[in-house]
């Protein structure tokens, strides 16, 4: 069953201690964002927006059809995926997630991830988006992680924010929010926790797969 929620894949940071930027990992034999994509695809997801930022030119040499991805949707593995570039990457995560929201033209529920943290099983992220509040945020043995799910009614306000503002970051937003608004899912998968921003971290998460 489809629906209308809007995947974010956010890919716009430096990758300074990994050395190479995070979504141009080799994994097994594709790079490490397309396998993200392909594992959207096997969810009710069928719309995907990308945020990259300091790396782009990267991107864009290895995986040509990201620069097309600009200017019109592009259809990869029955995803329609849209690119958006952050000319201001420096500002942060949270302002490659304004860029992204800014070319949402619809009033849809987003779900946002961040390039290194591997997306969940299929069956978790459905139960994230088919749950209905205005925040949902998934947690593994009582650990809250990745990705999150925000309604219109909460991410439109995001766009107005000053991203050089020490609050300008998702998770002091999500902190004044009403507790009954936001649901709290437990998820099956560790992966939510992840945060692979090393070398060290990717081998073993790596070996951890094979």
């Amino acid at each position: 069953m489809q629906n209308n929620t809007i995947f974010v894949l956010l890919a716009g940071g430096k990758s300074e201690r990994m050395g190479v930027a995070k979504g141009l990992l080799k994994y097994k034999h594709t790079f490490w964002i397309l396998e993200q994509l392909n594992r959207i695809s096997k969810s009710t997801i069928s719309e995907v927006y990308i945020g990259l930022g300091y790396n782009y030119k990267h991107y864009f040499d290895a995986i040509p059809w990201f620069k097309k991805a600009l200017n019109k949707t592009v259809d990869f593995l029955g995803l329609k995926v849209k690119i958006a570039i952050n000319d201001t990457p420096e500002l942060g995560s949270f302002s490659t997630l304004q860029i992204v929201l800014k070319e949402i033209d619809s009033p849809n529920a987003v779900v946002i991830n961040p390039i290194d943290t591997p997306l969940l099983n299929s069956a978790d992220l459905n139960k994230i988006i088919f749950t209905k509040n205005e925040i949902v945020i998934p947690s593994f043995e009582e650990k809250k992680g990745h990705p999150v799910k925000i309604e219109f009614s909460f991410w439109k306000n995001l766009i107005q924010l000053n991203p050089t503002e020490k609050d300008a970051r998702l998770d002091f937003q999500l902190k004044r929010i009403n507790p009954l608004k936001i649901s709290i899912i437990e998820v099956s998968d560790r992966a939510i926790l992840y945060n692979l921003n090393t070398k060290k971290e990717w081998i073993s998460f790596l070996d951890s797969t094979n």
